[in-house]
């Protein structure tokens, strides 16, 4: 079992210096992956998603790039461009108002004045990034696998839990449908305390036995012990990604126990029911981090 929340990070050699990729992963329905390069690179985002998308199944992954040393050409000023620049704002100043300065600072919105020196040599960059990016992903798949095992671990102390909760419901149930019948004889002889009615014995059993039926919640506790084994099953799968089936196995836990529930209201049995449920509960947010 593998978690979907992870991080790594990957350095790679590029000129003088190194590219440095950071990947962190959230969970996520689907894989959501965002790559951001600083922007004189940011041609070369589909070369890190390839890397990404081949190497991780599912999550949120966001990408962050960062240059270590000297790794791309340098920009430099273009003197000549901003010399002409310059005089044209001066010669505008000089016409609407001659007594206006005219500061420098304007330069620096004007696009394109920075050039740079040589080109980039985009099949280096291309294999430092692809380099970078894998190393980054062996430290994310990693992580996620010790994330997984401690999930695991949670997961299945929870399925001891609820294992726990329906023994304790099997054994409530018999003396559930025995205080049943001991109530309603109860009710019955304070009713007919004061006539001359006698009430039939097999008449007070149908009534129990159509109130037995009406309760008996032994399916529901057959298919949640199917599911908890399946559930364990899911638990000990460290490659295949389970996160989704292990969702709908604790979607179907819980209509089974909100069905038990409905079915016996009594207060002997309602803890038991509420024990299961939170159990299910906090399962199914650890889950939501499961690949």
């Amino acid at each position: 079992m593998r978690s979907m929340t992870g991080y790594g990070s990957g350095r790679a050699t590029l000129g003088e210096g190194y590219v440095v990729l950071d990947v962190r992963t959230v969970n996520h329905r689907f894989l959501d992956v965002r790559v951001r390069l600083p922007s004189r690179i940011q041609s070369r985002t589909p070369v890190v998603e390839r890397v990404i998308r081949a190497r991780l199944e599912r999550g949120r992954v966001d990408v962050t790039a960062r240059f270590e040393g000297q790794t791309l050409p340098q920009t430099a000023l273009d003197v000549d461009r901003a010399r002409a620049v310059y005089q044209e704002l001066a010669a505008l100043r000089d016409e609407l108002n001659p007594d206006e300065p005219v500061p420098l600072a304007l330069l620096s919105s004007v696009p394109e004045l920075f050039v740079i020196n040589r080109d980039i040599d985009e099949e280096a960059l291309d294999v430092a990034l692809e380099q970078a990016a894998e190393t980054a992903c062996d430290a994310v798949i990693a992580m996620r696998d010790k994330e997984g095992a401690a999930l695991a671990l949670e997961l299945v102390g929870r399925l001891n839990e609820v294992g726990q909760s329906l023994d304790a419901l099997r054994a409530a149930l018999p003396v559930l449908v025995e205080s049943h019948r001991t109530r309603l004889r109860d009710r019955l002889d304070a009713l007919l305390a004061d006539t001359n009615v006698t009430l039939e014995p097999s008449r007070l059993e149908q009534e129990i036995a159509v109130l037995a039926e009406r309760s008996d919640v032994t399916e529901e506790l057959v298919r949640l012990d199917s599911h908890c084994s399946q559930m364990l099953e899911l638990t000990e799968n460290s490659n295949a990604p389970v996160g989704k089936r292990i969702d709908f196995l604790l979607q179907e836990m819980t209509r089974e126990a909100n069905t038990i529930g409905s079915k016996v209201q009594d207060g002997t049995v309602t803890p038991h029911v509420i024990a299961l449920k939170a159990c299910i509960e906090q399962m199914r947010e650890q889950a939501q981090n499961v690949l």
